[in-house]
């Protein structure tokens, strides 16, 4: 990068229990070496310590001041801003949770629309072949089915999964789980942890799949479903009855059967083995979502809550639908992503650079992802102002 330093801005996490960070030390160094003015704002929850960004070359600025920042700045974050809040007059990017019309999307939107601000969302920066670019999708699923497996082990001593904490590294955190699951295991009676996976051949699904045979689950109780199994019959599916825990894992583009509902959990009365359910889609206020037997979100402090309205004298079901599961694994997680986010930063200085138009059209590898990112958020500005944004 010739000329004058890019200017990029880590913001702080504002949910709470969020340890992640979508730009690390090592790839800030990266960015620094290749052009980039790198500033971090300081987050005592950060997984990383703010030292640790000081000391590749990054500036270091007060918590949650980006506010302040002059308007070409762009703003770098992992989850959604808190809301309601002020209009955005910066180009943000971020997962803002908005695009598939999830509960308060026109609000988010407007709030752009008000500043004069850009969102250029995580979830939705794709290659030329519709991939995403960097995804967080592994390690979500990945924690999602080891929380669930802690979650049955807790439910069969007759308590529940009290508040959880991120892990330093893959290792420590099996080591719980493999304990915990031969305690399940000594609790049926035919010895076996079964398991069902939708979206099993996904990233998310592979590293559910991953978790479970990691922490000594049989091949064959692993039941491993994709779009092949969901779309020869309409759900709800006897299937999930027949398992200890279900985890789904599908990416929800469009109105489909519900996986389950509370009368099909009902009628398989005393022969239901289903204990727990993962919901790492977390499409809860989504209103297509194929789980409609819970309606909130869980949170790392009270990682479950109970599925209601089941017939009198149904054994208790457990939903676990924490929406950011790879905070359990802050440090592996977030070096990942970041590393697959970076080659897609270095090219962001070309769509800032441009017009910023709807005609912005970047050829492959010189900010087609960013073109591409922008039309988007024109077309669903648009779908949000016809809702009144």
């Amino acid at each position: 990068m010739s000329g004058q330093r890019q200017p990029i801005y880590l913001r702080c996490e504002m949910k709470t229990a969020e340890h992640r960070a979508a730009l690390t030390p090592t790839t800030a160094k990266k960015l620094i070496d290749a052009g980039f003015d790198v500033t971090v704002e300081r987050d005592p929850q950060r997984i990383f310590d703010d030292e640790e960004y000081e000391q590749v070359g990054c500036t270091l600025s007060p918590h949650n001041s980006w506010p302040s920042l002059p308007s070409h700045i762009p703003i770098l974050g992992l989850k959604e801003l808190p809301s309601p809040g002020p209009p955005l007059p910066h180009t943000h990017i971020q997962f803002a949770h908005c695009y598939k019309q999830q509960g308060g999307w026109v609000d988010v939107l407007s709030r752009f629309k008000q500043g004069g601000g850009k969102l250029y969302d995580l979830e939705f920066l794709e290659d030329s072949n519709g991939r995403r670019v960097a995804a967080f999708g592994w390690h979500a699923g990945f924690a999602g089915a080891a929380l669930g497996l802690l979650s049955l082990a807790e439910q069969a001593k007759g308590a529940r999964l009290g508040p959880q904490t991120r892990y330093p590294n893959e290792e420590e955190l099996m080591k719980v789980v493999r304990s915990q699951v031969e305690s399940y295991r000594q609790t049926r009676k035919d010895g076996k942890v079964k398991a069902l996976v939708v979206g099993a051949l996904g990233r998310c699904g592979r590293g559910a799949v991953d978790c479970l045979q990691k922490a000594g689950l049989k091949d064959e109780d692993i039941v491993k479903w994709d779009i092949q199994e969901t779309s020869a019959k309409p759900g709800p599916y006897a299937e999930l009855m027949e398992v200890d825990l279900f985890v789904n894992c599908i990416y929800l583009n469009k109105k489909i059967p519900p996986f389950l509902s509370r009368e099909s959990i009902s009628s398989a009365g005393a022969e239901r083995r289903l204990g727990c359910i993962v919901d790492v889609s977390c499409d809860t206020t989504n209103p297509n979502n194929p789980l409609p037997v819970y309606d909130i979100n869980t949170t790392f402090s009270s990682p479950t809550v109970d599925v209601d309205g089941l017939a009198s004298g149904c054994e208790p079901l457990t939903v676990i639908s924490i929406d950011h599961l790879p905070t359990l694994l802050p440090r592996e997680a977030s070096e990942a992503f970041s590393t697959d986010l970076l080659p897609s930063l270095l090219q962001l200085p070309k769509a800032l650079q441009a017009n910023g138009g709807e005609e912005l059209n970047l050829p492959e590898g010189e900010g087609a992802v960013w073109s591409r990112a922008e039309r988007l958020f024109r077309e669903k500005l648009g779908e949000a102002e016809k809702e009144g944004a």
